[in-house]
């Protein structure tokens, strides 16, 4: 079964596959903005006002953000044309270039399978070590364990990755990701009851969570726990100390609305959160930025402090340059390197030029890196997905 056509949405083909057990193609990351039906953001048990709770975390851990110094990036090579099917090459041109890209500022690290990981080498270059470890999907901020500091000691919590909820049914060699990686580096493995992906957790370094409640507190993850219980574990695991509980929306793309394409920090106190285009009409992707718009305005973070929100318009969807009804065309997915942020662009040159100049003004320090994605974001991701930064300061060649 090929790569579903442009004309097919994503969420309508996930739709029409539950309960039928079928495989859907095309493996997204995020969610794209095009789905009509409101009735599946996911409402969640009763709510204090401000949707926060506040737990204990585990002593001497912490979750570092993004901002911090990277040892090296990993990601992976896409290798299956059962997922991917005629656009392969083209995600695979997207990835190289990423890459690429990253390289300049960072090491990089390529996961591909053994018997693709010459063909792998020859397309990234030298910059880019191909390191033969098979995988399925690109998807690295989901398959590769989240770190932590643990009294100073680097270690990698695996939370046990099952194909974004079973959703996408070629991933076994990507649950096996996080343990092959922390074997191969010698990072101690911190496991977890919890199965969920890199890009359901957002932080500041400073002991605050940003996650949807629809992609953890959900039966395809985590059957039979409650909110309160996936709260305490993620406490016990990663060692933030407030969590801030989006809702999300559950079932309307493969990731149940990861909150990386959605709200991002751009600094202790300062959160990015994706804009719907003016006058485009409301969806489920529209009311969930919206409540988490309410939700971030009342908030305060682990520190006591209320949160600046910085809205960034997505482009004009008659002006983009990528197609496909799973195309994500939110500037939210950006990487912070070294020295860099990797942003998408999308081809109006309006919302691309107001979308960098708001990364300048939060990263002053850095360089500004705009990147074309468009076969990774016709796939449903992008270059936040794509990527999964190692904490630490690289090593000298």
């Amino acid at each position: 079964m090929p790569f579903p056509p442009p004309s097919i949405s994503r969420r309508m083909l996930l739709q029409s596959a539950a309960g039928l057990g079928l495989l859907a193609f095309g493996t997204a990351a995020c969610s794209s903005s095009d789905a009509s039906d409101t009735s599946d953001v996911s409402a969640g048990p009763s709510l204090s006002p401000s949707g926060i709770r506040d737990a204990a975390a585990t002593p001497g851990r912490v979750f570092g953000a993004e901002w911090e110094s990277h040892a090296r990036t990993f990601m992976s090579w896409p290798a299956s044309t059962d997922i991917w099917g005629g656009q392969l090459p083209g995600v695979r041109s997207d990835i190289t270039r990423l890459a690429q890209a990253v390289a300049g500022y960072e090491p990089v690290v390529m996961f591909a399978r053994p018997e693709q990981a010459d063909d792998a080498q020859t397309a990234v270059g030298n910059n880019v070590q191909v390191v033969p470890i098979a995988v399925d999907d690109l998807w690295a901020r989901d398959t590769v364990p989240v770190f932590v500091r643990d009294s100073g000691t680097l270690k990698g919590v695996d939370f046990n990755f099952n194909g974004w909820g079973g959703k996408q049914k070629e991933h076994g060699n990507d649950s096996q990701l996080a343990a092959a990686l922390l074997s191969k580096y010698g990072i101690p493995r911190i496991q977890t009851p919890i199965v969920a992906e890199g890009g359901a957790f957002e932080t500041d370094g400073q002991g605050t969570l940003l996650v949807t409640e629809s992609s953890v507190v959900n039966d395809n993850r985590n059957p039979g726990m409650s909110r309160d219980d996936v709260e305490a574990e993620l406490m016990k695991a990663l060692g933030i100390t407030k969590v801030i509980w989006l809702k999300g929306v559950k079932g309307k793309d493969i990731t149940d609305a990861h909150v990386d394409c959605l709200v991002r920090f751009a600094g202790p106190g300062v959160v990015l959160l994706d804009k719907p285009f003016p006058g485009a009409p409301a969806d489920v992707w529209s009311e969930a930025a919206a409540q988490a718009k309410q939700v971030l305005s009342q908030a305060t973070d682990a520190r006591g402090n209320p949160l600046q929100i910085v809205e960034v318009q997505e482009p004009d969807p008659n002006k983009i340059t990528g197609q496909g009804d799973a195309f994500v065309s939110s500037y939210i997915n950006f990487f912070v390197a070294n020295g860099a942020v990797f942003m998408p662009k999308f081809g109006d040159a309006d919302a691309d030029a107001n979308a960098q100049q708001i990364m300048r003004d939060h990263f002053p320090n850095r360089d500004i890196v705009p990147l074309t994605i468009d076969n990774i974001a016709s796939g449903g991701g992008g270059i936040h997905c794509s990527t999964h930064d190692q904490p630490g300061t690289p090593a000298q060649s």
